[in-house]
């Protein structure tokens, strides 16, 4: 339908789903209940290349779009893992891939494939402004060949587990911008050279196994050659990487649903209760059908939004709905996994409460169900905004 190449998209399936053997539903389970960061599995997904999937050939990588990256990060999750702790640097990298400099692109993506650097954070929310990106107070001001950085940011995942960060700062005050939109600007952030030198960071303790933390910036100082694109157009860049997680968000949620769909379908087959599995009754069959059907739904969308953006089309209102569908339909099929466990589905050996979890972050982050709302009623449907 969307013009993809299922028996390529399977392949990926397949290679993707061999490496999660070696990862299954106890290495999940004890990374969470040991608050750790998944080294082994980011490693091993490394070498394989799946994490350069998108990286141009030019520049080591497969040269792959976002339909395929969508599925990696799809199958991590319908085996059981977290894709929260690697999908990072599928999305960053759509920055730095359609933005960067060709010195940058040539200086860092190399590396990126190879597995020798980790571009897994991206810094934009801030504690006073959430999803109102536009009032960001982060402030990037230029001196000389340098940019000094002040200001603060929150939920900003795996930086204590990457090389380089992304980092949305206002460049021009908001009162001196003709919009609101304008005069952000994007820099690349060399982790190492940064924590200790004008950058702090503090983690959250979070019920997701998230490593993510709050940030602190006392005049970091970053060498001018680090902004990606043009001074002041910033926002307009963010744009393509959130497009692209959205798309990604919406695939992992889909592996998601999928994963409690199965786990659900075989409990109820083989728990027997008054003498017969309780599977047999509409009452258990009926809810874990109609979440399958709402997830294949939201794969539709999915579909759609990936071939929009890989194909240069506006990808904005298909990203956003798939987002949402799925993240719905993920949220809805751990509601009836976890009730048709009952009681065990409590327990963490049967993995469903990690996976509820997980799969709740995502009617929070990385964008709200409500601002998806006001989004489509005001792009869409032509109503007024309303904030």
């Amino acid at each position: 339908m969307f013009n993809h190449d299922n028996e390529s998209l399977e392949a990926i399936r397949d290679g993707v789903r061999s490496l999660c053997l070696n990862f299954d539903d106890s290495y999940w389970r004890g990374v969470d209940e040991r608050r750790e960061f998944p080294e082994a599995f980011v490693d091993a997904l490394t070498e394989a290349g799946w994490l350069a999937a998108m990286i141009p050939e030019e520049y080591g990588g497969s040269g792959l779009g976002l339909t395929e990256a969508s599925v990696i990060l799809e199958e991590v999750n319908r085996c059981g893992g977290n894709s929260g702790t690697v999908h990072g640097q599928m999305y960053n990298m759509f920055t730095l891939l359609r933005h960067g400099s060709e010195t940058q692109k040539r200086e860092y993506l190399p590396k990126i494939a190879a597995g020798e650097l980790r571009l897994q954070s991206m810094a934009v929310t801030e504690p006073t402004t959430g999803t109102d990106t536009t009032k960001i107070k982060t402030t990037a001001v230029r001196k000389g060949d340098k940019y000094v950085i002040n200001g603060q940011k929150v939920w900003i995942s795996r930086v204590q587990h990457s090389d380089l960060m992304i980092l949305l700062a206002r460049t021009t005050p908001l009162d001196k911008v003709e919009r609101k939109s304008l005069g952000m600007s994007i820099f690349l952030i060399d982790l190492h050279q940064a924590i200790g030198n004008g950058l702090s960071v503090q983690p959250i303790a979070n019920m997701v196994n998230h490593e993510t933390n709050e940030l602190f910036f006392d005049d970091l100082e970053i060498p001018a050659d680090n902004l990606i694109g043009e001074e002041g157009m910033g926002f307009r860049y963010i744009l393509d990487g959130l497009n692209a997680e959205r798309a990604l968000i919406a695939a992992e949620c889909i592996g998601d649903g999928r994963w409690f769909i199965q786990k659900a379908s075989n409990y109820a087959r083989d728990r027997e209760v008054f003498g017969r599995p309780i599977g047999k009754n509409q009452g258990v069959q009926f809810p874990i059908a109609e979440a399958h059907i709402d997830v294949e739904a939201a794969d539709l969308m999915r579909w759609r939004a990936c071939y929009e953006y890989d194909s240069g089309q506006p990808v904005g209102a298909s990203a956003n709905m798939a987002k949402y569908l799925a993240a719905e339909a993920s949220w809805k099929a751990a509601n009836v996994c976890l009730q048709t466990h009952g009681g065990f589905g409590f327990a963490a050996e049967y993995d469903v409460e990690r996976k509820f979890r997980e799969t709740r972050l995502y009617q929070v982050a990385p964008i709200s169900t409500n601002l998806i709302l006001s989004y489509v009623a005001e792009h869409l449907l032509d109503l007024p905004r309303s904030f």
